[in-house]
């Protein structure tokens, strides 16, 4: 159980790492920082699949005690050709594409730290990050559109200021 607790503070550290590094998507008062319906429903489903994981993860490691581990939960993943199938196709997303896909499209958008979504992947769930990524994807754009000069700060969105008259 000490290892699910070590998993859950890192998880809610990174998670709240990777928030705190994107703060002024977060933050109130510039047009668009509300809750949209698609953002909500990635926030939904995040967490009950994080919910889900843990569940499964409680139950993992009450089942298997001290052989729980990262080796034998991976070595159960392979338990049949069903099984062999979901497991390699989750750690190839989860290892290869996720990382990829994050760091590239998160640097394009300027999205800071990008690679913590990978990080955070590591102690909360695939399907978690992949909803806050989306999440954070979307208050970006939103941001992005409120702020076209590109003039807000990381604490605060910045007042546009207007542009100068091409009478003068």
């Amino acid at each position: 159980m000490v290892s699910l607790i070590i998993h859950a503070v890192l998880g809610v550290a990174t998670t709240g790492f990777v928030v705190w590094c994107n703060r002024r998507y977060f933050t109130r008062g510039w047009k668009g920082s509300r809750i949209t319906p698609l953002e909500a429903v990635y926030y939904v489903v995040g967490f009950i699949s994080l919910g889900l994981g843990w569940y499964f993860n409680i139950r993992y490691v009450q089942q298997f005690g001290a052989r729980a581990s990262w080796i034998h939960f991976t070595k159960s993943l392979f338990s049949n050709w069903a099984a062999d199938s979901a497991a390699q196709d989750y750690i190839i997303a989860n290892l290869v594409l996720l990382p990829l896909w994050t760091i590239f499209d998160g640097r394009r958008r300027g999205i800071r730290v990008p690679w913590g979504f990978f990080v955070m992947s590591l102690f909360t769930s695939f399907s978690f990050t992949v909803a806050a990524y989306l999440a954070v994807v979307e208050r970006q754009t939103r941001y992005d559109r409120a702020f076209p000069d590109g003039r807000g700060s990381a604490d605060q969105p910045a007042v546009v200021q207007p542009t100068e008259s091409s009478t003068a």
